[in-house]
């Protein structure tokens, strides 16, 4: 009652604070959003250079995957925020967003999503249909099977919401050349899938106490903190063979990968052994969004060398 009250009060000085770009950013998760258009690009220039295809001749397509999107992505945020409304008021970095603080209304909050979907589904449909449906499944599985069913029955809702969060770099891929079975583009998915585990068990150890209240079943919230590591260490080993896809486009791609993958495994050895489960769970953290930056920015630079100068 206290965390309801609390947010009943200071949900008038929280509106006079924000401005209407401000609740729209937390009510579509723009931070998510910006994440996710880095493995878009990576697997859209990818497929530029593997395929040796002017950016020139493809530009409405590109124009159309970037629109598509970010639209997509953002009914998917704004769909998990209102569904999410309960436990999101228990949180304490969820508390303050707009669908819990009544900032937004339940009613246009989806009605927004539901004409960021439409529209972004078919702009993705205008760049090929193969991306378009891709991006209806990535919002499909994130909706349903993770938001609405898996997220508050099982430990395994990471492994279950990891598809809808790997779809980016297929769609961009997908939005040029609409085959997804080059190895190099299977490699990204799959890199992007595993990466999903260590980063979001270490989100979850991090804020063990927040989802055990809110009755989420984190795998370390169940598990406890020993399986999630061992778990953990599985998933990188995973991820090092996942690397080794990418081998079949470049070997310095390959290399790039596995080093990042290698050292994200030491560093999760290592940091165990401290004892300091926090201090792990918060290095592990830090290091996956040096990974999946790093990783998908050098796919980019790499390809958009290729492009134009080689």
């Amino acid at each position: 009652m206290s965390n309801n009250n609390s947010n009943q009060t200071e949900a008038p000085q929280m509106m006079q604070k924000k401005t209407l770009s401000n609740i729209l950013g937390q009510t579509v998760k723009t931070g998510i959003i910006k994440s996710n258009l880095i493995p878009m690009v990576a697997g859209l220039t990818l497929a530029l250079y593997t395929y040796d295809i002017s950016i020139y001749d493809k530009t409405w397509e590109i124009i159309f995957a970037l629109i598509g999107t970010i639209l997509v992505i953002g009914a998917a945020g704004t769909f998990n925020n209102l569904y999410d409304r309960d436990i999101d008021s228990i949180m304490e970095r969820t508390k303050n967003r707009p669908t819990v603080t009544g900032e937004i209304n339940p009613k246009v909050a989806l009605w927004l999503g539901i004409l960021m979907a439409i529209v972004g589904l078919v702009a993705l449909s205008y760049a090929t249909p193969l991306a378009g449906l891709l991006g209806f499944l990535g919002l499909f599985f994130y909706v349903v099977p993770y938001t609405m069913w898996s997220k508050r029955r099982t430990i395994y809702n990471t492994e279950i919401g990891s598809i809808s969060g790997a779809m980016p770099p297929l769609i961009g891929w997908a939005a040029i050349y609409p085959d997804i079975m080059h190895p190099a583009i299977l490699g990204l998915f799959f890199i992007a899938v595993i990466w999903q585990m260590p980063h979001f068990y270490a989100i979850a150890i991090r804020k063990h106490d927040e989802y055990r209240a809110a009755g989420v079943p984190m795998l370390p919230v169940v598990k406890g903190i020993r399986r999630t590591y061992i778990q953990t260490n599985v998933y990188l080993v995973i991820l090092i063979a996942a690397s080794l896809l990418l081998g079949t486009l470049s070997i310095g791609l390959m290399l790039v990968a596995l080093i990042l993958s290698v050292l994200w495994l030491i560093m999760s050895i290592n940091g165990y052994k401290n004892k300091d489960q926090k201090k792990w769970a918060t290095s592990l953290f830090v290091f996956s969004l040096f990974h999946m930056t790093i990783l998908f920015t050098t796919v980019i630079i790499y390809s958009l060398v290729g492009i134009f100068f080689l």
